[in-house]
C-alpha cells in the first residue's frame, strides 16, 4: 500500500473510527488498548485506540501506520505513556522497535494473519514501570 493512501487512512481513522474505538477499547475483551501519550510540542494529553499485547515485562504496539505518526514521536519525547490494557492501568517506558517477527509473535495466534498481511513492518515495544 503506497504512503499516500496509508496517510488518507490514518487521517479517516484519527477523525472517525478513533472516536468509536476510544469507547470500547480497554476493556477486558478484545485486543484494543487505549494509549495516553503527552504532545511533545503542546504538553497536550491525547488517548489513542491501539492493537496492543503483553510481551516481556511490557507491551508490544503494533505500529499499524508505519513509524510516520504522532504518538509515536511523542512516546519517544517522553520516554513513554501510559496503556489501559483489559480494565488495568500501565505506566511504560522505555520505547524502543523490535523485529517484525518478534514483535509479530507477542499477538495471539488468530491475529498473526491479519497483521502479516497487512505487513505491518514496525513493533514498538515499551517495559513496565516498575513502582
Amino acid at each position: 500500500m503506497n504512503q499516500t493512501l496509508l496517510d488518507r487512512i490514518r487521517v479517516m481513522n484519527k477523525v472517525f473510527t478513533n472516536k468509536v474505538l476510544i469507547h470500547i477499547a480497554g476493556r477486558k475483551f478484545g485486543h484494543f488498548a487505549i494509549l495516553e501519550h503527552v504532545g511533545r510540542k503542546s504538553g497536550k494529553r491525547y488517548r489513542i485506540p491501539i492493537i496492543a499485547e503483553p510481551y516481556e515485562n511490557g507491551f508490544v504496539i503494533a505500529l499499524t501506520y508505519g513509524k510516520k505518526v504522532d504518538w509515536y514521536e511523542n512516546l519517544l519525547a517522553s520516554g513513554g505513556g501510559s496503556l489501559r490494557w483489559k480494565n488495568q492501568d500501565f505506566s511504560l517506558v522505555n520505547p524502543r522497535f523490535v523485529a517484525a517477527e518478534t514483535g509479530l509473535a507477542a499477538f495471539p495466534p488468530l491475529l498473526q494473519p491479519i497483521l502479516r498481511r497487512k505487513n505491518i513492518e514496525y513493533y514498538l515495544k515499551l517495559d513496565i514501570q516498575e513502582g
